[in-house]
Formats: structure tokens, sequence, C-alpha cells
């Protein structure tokens, strides 16, 4: 039982090199992404591509930061999305000509599983400057969600943008 318990714990640096991990590779699929969408969806493409390098460049910043430093070994509960969360670091290849809807219903899911990632990670933090950004974090994937499924249905309803 102790063995399962354990398994079940992680530390502060780990979820943060995960979660910048995710964030990179957000980064870096946006961007290779951007000149091969519609010009109809570019700019949120590019929207979502500065705002996965925002957070790696805040999670860069936090780790080095005094008020994480000393917590950075700090035993942490793994979140139960976590699975969810390591599987979707991998982007997938959408070819040369990618379908807006198909990027759009990407990017949906990836913010999906980024707030229950975060909030989750949020509830188990106690207050303070871990809990404030995982709050921080689902905060913003959730606002692009919400910008993200407006434009889904303009895009699905119109059948364009």
């Amino acid at each position: 039982m102790r063995t399962e318990a354990l398994s079940k714990m992680t530390t502060v640096e780990e979820v943060l090199e995960t979660v910048a991990e995710f964030d990179r590779e957000a980064h870096g699929f946006y961007v290779d992404l951007i000149p091969k969408v519609s010009k109809k969806i570019r700019y949120i493409v590019e929207e979502l591509a500065r705002a996965e390098l925002d957070h790696v460049i805040k999670l860069y910043e936090l780790s080095k930061s005094s008020d994480i430093r000393d917590h950075l070994r700090d035993a942490i509960l793994r979140p139960e999305a976590d699975r969810r969360f390591s599987d979707a670091i991998q982007a997938p290849e959408l070819g040369d000509d990618p379908d807006d809807q198909e990027v759009l219903q990407y990017a949906l899911a990836r913010q999906q599983i980024a707030i229950e990632e975060y909030s989750e990670l949020a509830a188990n933090t106690p207050p303070g400057p871990m809990h404030e950004v995982f709050s921080y974090l689902a905060n913003e994937e959730s606002k692009h969600k919400t910008d993200l499924e407006a434009l889904y249905y303009e895009v699905v309803h119109s059948g364009g943008v």
C-alpha cells in the first residue's frame, strides 16, 4: 500500500518540468502550423503560439525564483489527469494543408487536458506561489478554450470564419 501511495506522489520540480515540456511542444507545434493553416484561423494559431511561449517563460522564471527554489523537492499529489496530460505532449502530424476544423479540435482537446491538469495541481497545492501559478495557468487555458469554442462554432456552423 505504501508503494502505491508513493507512486501517486511527484515533486514540484517534476511537475514544472512536465508542464514546461507540454508548453514548449505546443509552442513549436503552433509555430510550425502558422504557415500551413488558412488565413481564416491564422491569427488564433499565432495567438496560441504566443500564449504557450508566455507560459514557458513564466515557468522558467518561476523555477528560478527564490519563492519556489526552496520547494522544488516538495512532494505533491500526482494529478489524475497526469497520464492524459503526458500523452498530449506529443503533437499530432496534421500535414501540409491541415483542415481548420481539425486544428481547432486538437487545440480544444489540448486546452481541456491542460485545464484539468492545472486545476488539479492548484487543488493539490497549499496556498502560496505554486497554488497561484497553477490557478493562473488553469484560468489562462480556460480563457483560451472559450475563445477557441467560439471560433470553432463559427467554422463548423458557417463553413468558415
